[in-house]
């Protein structure tokens, strides 16, 4: 890994979303050297969900040597992020780096995304950025080595990276837009870059869109955490660069990256945005033994009603609960395709539940498109329904919600496969 130097010692570094993940892990590394970490962040209160507030980050920056600020921001808010700027420039006397970490993501179809989620991820992803970074230029002009980092990708315009999740796509590659015009716009005076990772990065995320075992396909969040570093110890020069975790630590004399994988030499999930295509991808985890999370789903209209799928559906009834129907008020209906191709339903909206081959008995709130053995591995926990939309085995029309509820069925299920 790579070693701290003591560099950002009295550095005032400013991190969005910096509570949990990858927003933390910067903080921290940036906390070992002695700097001042503003914590703007939404979590405040401990979330039944998702690890860690404001304040159990600023603990442990504290504890890890640096000066913590911990702030309630919703980036989408004005008046919050000017506040929290006020109070780190009063606290801290200025500040020296601003890191654009906070993101939103839907990863659904034109037709199947809500208007409200088109605002909230360009509010917070394109907008929040645009504006964190106004805010903070003015004190960071002030600075002797300023930076902006925003945690966004290259801008790869192949339109496989669109077609499946349009929206999410726009809005994540409107923070890197603002990095190509801020870099230019601050040329010689403030440093504005990306950075984003070669592989899947496990973070609380990662493991509500992964499907089984994701983790052992991923990287911990260390190293971006450590490319971050690498950056901020670049001068101003350094400047419109897309950066990629691995690419800079090698540049650093880092060689040996089994320090970061979660589990070492197993087969790691690429990222997106980059250069290798989603059926690409698949090919090359499946040649090392890994649950591809990308592959392309065959068609045909060969029906089936015996065999695995019809198998599945038997555990499918056998756990069946009012409890299950009552939280879940969905009815879903499933197009498969390929060696056992057939219409199915599941019923969680009425009595207690149902599920069958054919159209279900009341109109689907949910569609769900896909290969048959890509129906199987969901079922069996192998594959969640977002991984497989998001890499486009799975189409869905309807509420995208309702698809993430069916989980909990799936989980139900691991104790009697």
């Amino acid at each position: 890994m790579l070693q701290n130097t003591g560099k950002l010692a009295g550095y005032t570094i400013f991190i969005t979303g910096a509570s949990r993940g990858i927003g933390k892990a910067i903080a921290l590394k940036a906390a070992r050297d002695g700097a001042n970490v503003v914590i703007a962040a939404k979590t405040a209160d401990p979330h039944p969900k998702l690890p860690g507030t404001i304040y159990t980050a600023a603990a442990e920056i504290e504890a890890a040597g640096g000066k913590a600020l911990p702030c309630i921001v919703d980036v989408r808010d004005e008046k919050q992020i000017n506040n929290a700027v006020g109070k780190a420039v009063e606290k801290f006397g200025g500040i020296d780096i601003l890191v654009n970490n906070a993101s939103a993501i839907n990863l659904t179809g034109t037709l199947e995304t809500p208007m409200k989620k088109v605002d909230l991820m360009l509010g917070i992803n394109l907008r929040g950025t645009y504006l964190t970074s106004k805010l903070c230029i003015p004190h960071l002009l002030k600075s002797k080595n300023p930076h902006i980092l925003n945690l966004s990708p290259p801008l790869n315009l192949n339109p496989i990276w669109f077609k499946n999740h349009t929206a999410y796509t726009m809005a994540k590659y409107g923070m890197s837009m603002c990095v190509l015009g801020m870099a230019e716009e601050f040329k010689g005076s403030i440093a504005v870059n990306a950075l984003w990772p070669k592989t899947a990065i496990q973070t609380t995320l990662m493991d509500m869109l992964g499907g089984s075992g994701i983790d052992k396909q991923c990287r911990k969040v260390e190293i971006v955490a450590d490319a971050a570093y690498a950056i901020f110890k670049q001068p101003t020069s350094f400047t419109g660069q897309f950066v990629i975790d691995e690419d800079i630590l090698r540049k650093e004399g880092i060689r040996d990256f089994d320090v970061y994988a979660v589990e070492p030499d197993h087969p790691l999930l690429p990222d997106f945005f980059l250069d290798q295509k989603p059926e690409d991808l698949a090919r090359q985890m499946e040649e090392h033994g890994a649950t591809p999370a990308f592959k392309s789903g065959k068609t045909s209209t060969d029906s089936a009603s015996t065999g695995p799928v019809s198998d599945m559906f038997n555990i499918i009834r056998g756990v069946l609960s009012p409890d299950i129907v009552k939280t879940t008020q969905g009815v879903y209906r499933f197009d498969l395709s390929g060696d056992h191709a057939g219409v199915w339903y599941i019923d969680l909206k009425n009595d207690a539940g149902s599920a069958g081959s054919g159209e279900p008995p009341v109109k689907a709130d949910v569609i769900m498109t896909l290969d048959s053995s890509d129906f199987i591995k969901m079922f069996e926990g192998k594959l969640k329904p977002t991984m497989a939309f998001m890499s486009g085995k799975l189409k869905i029309k309807g509420d995208m919600g309702l698809a993430i509820k069916l989980e909990k069925m799936m989980a139900m299920m691991k104790s009697k496969l």
